[in-house]
């Protein structure tokens, strides 16, 4: 569907909205109160509500649901792909264009509200967790502070608020200073204004939830209530320290279950807040995915979600897959219900319309309209953010200020095998040989990656010069390089895990190191997709009866990321932690006059 200017939108939107609610307000009305309603110039009834001016508030009260999921502590506006979205044009081309940044998230937020009296601002989780050096460095501390000044009201939590624990997380929750490195500043660090939700995520001793399960905005009569989960599979992408103690609950169940608990209270109007997500037909993010040949709108976990969680609930703002969408999805009743997504790190934000019903305390399902909005950087940079970004910035700039290594151009993450995932394995096979020189190979998790190493220059650095803070933005989780030995077989059977089991619906691509070749054919389906006799370590067959000497991160080591064949080596031997590894590498291999050039990926043969 052609892209429409975003006054013409919301003429179209309110249009539609005011055409449903009349609908939906014929048996109740009047002829002549129809007839009134439909008079040029007359407020339509969502409309009603913030022109009341000192009268009794009308039936219908649009309020407004302002969302974003996954910013990963992105406070400064993140550099190449991370940093930029895909926008359709009028004529069906599409372009690219620069997003994100808390200074323009703030920006774009406070406009937004302006006139909504009626305004709420909720997130899908992730909002820490894998955050570039200036959030990270200091515990994820600068972000919580981010988020109170741009006024969040409500978040889920994600799988990444579990990276440093539960005790971190509720301290991130009721503040205090770190348990072990202190107070960063003069002030004890207060914790974050908002609730994080977490209703499936139980203590296993107590069996009950970690966080608050669900939250009530309230105003003026107004009442809609917010359950928040993450996915169940969370255990699966998180290390075993992070979720000790937990356990994580069937998302359908727990999100009926307090949909239940909040009817019983009187809420009748629900939002679920839920870490999980899907991924739409096309990767711009104002695509249609609700026009006529529009495909199958979201395919992927959410779909199914959405599909089964109760009727109760009247919209879902999802997160975990970076994607962006705003579409419907029946309810189990079959009736249309709101599905949105604001792809990540700040770049865009969910502007939601629900109409509330003072007659029925529930939203006017058929009047909820949705878009996503790009977090542009051509408005003016909000202060009270500058300052907060430069405040925390001279705190980290003795360490992320230092040079570590020297780039002749972008490296980038993306991709089945990336440039950057070949550089990141490479630099682990290296530690690995220089713990054991009989290390064969390394194989490194893409999600690990978590952004691309820009040539251009940013900050005080030159054209080419790879900072700690750009290191530690590609690989902010500590995980230490263990080196483990397995059979061929076990070998081969990781590859396979890839594209199989719970990886098979959105396979996941182990970087490899120099050295390992092989095909992965994406016409087939599961395991068959690896072509086992393509397998070649050094250019000779893998002997799947012989041992190899393989590294990978801690977290993969531990089964992580749906390999549960790679927690089952043998003889193992931590190193480093995988930055320090990654710098060891660019400092060994890379002076400012002869730079790392960008791998050329070329290890996995694709066929599709």
């Amino acid at each position: 569907m052609p892209a429409t200017s975003p006054a013409h939108q919301q003429r179209q939107r309110r249009r539609r909205r005011t055409n449903r609610l009349l609908a939906t307000a014929a048996g109740v009305l009047t002829a002549g109160a129809l007839a009134a309603a439909a008079l040029p110039g007359s407020a339509s009834a969502g409309e009603s509500k913030s022109r009341g001016h000192g009268h009794h508030p009308g039936r219908y009260q649009d309020v407004q649901l302002l969302s974003f999921n996954d910013l990963h502590g992105n406070l400064e506006p993140p550099s190449g792909s991370s940093g930029r979205v895909t926008e359709l044009q009028p004529d069906g081309t599409t372009k690219t264009v620069d997003a994100g940044g808390v200074e323009y998230l703030a920006t774009h937020l406070r406009e937004a509200r302006e006139g909504n009296r009626y305004s709420i601002t909720a997130a899908g989780g992730d909002m820490v967790g894998a955050s570039p050096l200036i959030s990270g460095l200091f515990h994820d501390e600068p972000t919580i502070e981010a988020l109170n000044k741009l006024d969040l009201d409500v978040t889920s939590v994600g799988n990444h608020e579990f990276d440093e624990g539960a005790e971190e997380l509720r301290r991130l929750q009721n503040g205090g200073c770190h348990p072990t490195e202190g107070c960063y500043t003069d002030e004890e660090f207060e914790g974050a204004d908002f609730p994080y939700l977490a209703a499936n995520v139980l203590d296993e001793k107590t069996k009950k939830p970690l966080l608050k399960p669900y939250w009530v905005w309230k105003k003026k009569g107004v009442k809609i209530g917010f359950i928040g989960v993450t996915l169940e599979g969370t255990p699966d992408i998180v290390s075993a320290e992070g979720v000790k103690g937990l356990s994580f609950e069937d998302e359908v169940e727990t999100i009926d279950k307090y949909a239940k608990v909040l009817q019983r209270q009187g809420v009748k109007s629900i939002v679920a807040l839920i870490h999980e997500g899907g991924f739409p037909a096309s990767s711009s993010y104002n695509y249609d995915c609700d026009s006529p040949g529009a495909g199958d709108g979201i395919s992927g976990p959410i779909a199914d979600i959405a599909e089964n969680v109760t009727p109760q609930v009247d919209a879902l703002v999802t997160g975990h897959t970076h994607a962006a969408y705003a579409c419907t999805i029946p309810d189990p009743a079959g009736k249309p219900r709101t599905v949105t997504s604001a792809a990540s790190f700040g770049r865009l934000y969910t502007d939601t319309t629900l109409t509330y019903d003072r007659a029925t305390g529930d939203i006017a399902r058929t009047a909820v309209e949705s878009a996503n909005h790009v977090v542009t950087r051509d408005v003016p940079r909000a202060p009270d953010m500058t300052a907060l970004i430069d405040r925390w910035n001279t705190l980290a700039a003795p360490i992320g200020n230092r040079p570590i290594g020297y780039i002749s151009g972008d490296i980038p993450k993306d991709g089945t095998e990336s440039p950057l995932g070949d550089l990141i394995a490479d630099a682990q096979l290296a530690h690995g040989r220089a713990l054991d020189p009989e290390t064969d190979l390394a194989l490194m998790n893409p999600g690990g990656i978590r952004a691309s190493l820009t040539y251009a220059a940013g900050g005080t650095e030159g054209d080419g010069v790879v900072t700690f803070a750009e290191g530690f933005t590609v690989q902010p989780f500590a995980n230490t390089v263990n080196l483990q030995d397995f059979t061929g077989a076990q070998l081969v059977q990781a590859l396979k895990e890839q594209v199989s089991g719970p990886n098979e619906a959105a396979p996941k691509i182990l970087q490899v190191s120099s050295g390992l070749t092989y095909t992965l054919d994406l016409t087939k389906k599961g395991a068959d997709r690896v072509v086992t006799d393509s397998i070649r370590l050094n250019g000779e067959p893998i002997d799947e009866s012989a041992t190899y000497r393989v590294a990978t991160n801690s977290f993969l080591a531990g089964g992580g990321d749906g390999f549960p064949t790679l927690g089952q080596g043998t003889n193992d031997l931590v190193g480093l932690d995988d930055l320090a590894a990654l710098e060891q590498y660019l400092t060994a291999n890379s002076t400012p006059t002869s730079p790392i050039a960008p791998p050329k990926a070329d290890r996995i043969t694709i066929l599709d």
